[in-house]
């Protein structure tokens, strides 16, 4: 698979070397072991933002999910679950971008 290359990101004039690090390390190294696939990285990946109220990052990510494979269906299913164990307040927010979320994809057609 070609390596991805990140668009814009707000540390970029602060400190390239976080892009970098960003880059390279995490989405075209660690993102790419086969021991996860991708959807499965996705989902613990979600659930992480999730459970340390990361919400900026969970929108890109549930976006990322969905291309990975993760159903809208699972999404819901994964929201409510971490209710019990990151805390109601948590996944209400969580339930609100990803509501968020969808309503952009299906208003760009992609489902």
């Amino acid at each position: 698979m070609a390596p991805l290359k990140l668009g814009p990101l707000p540390y970029d004039e602060i400190s390239p070397k976080m892009r970098e690090v960003a880059q390279d390390l995490i989405y075209n190294d660690i993102w790419e072991r086969p021991q996860l696939s991708k959807r499965d990285r996705s989902l613990l990946t979600v659930a992480s933002l999730v459970t340390t109220y990361r919400n900026d990052q969970l929108r890109t990510h549930l976006g990322r999910a969905l291309d990975n494979g993760v159903t809208r269906e699972e999404i819901g299913e994964a929201l409510l679950h971490l209710a019990f164990y990151a805390g109601f307040p948590n996944a209400t927010q969580a339930f609100h971008i990803a509501k968020e979320v969808f309503e952009r994809r299906d208003a760009q057609g992609k489902g």
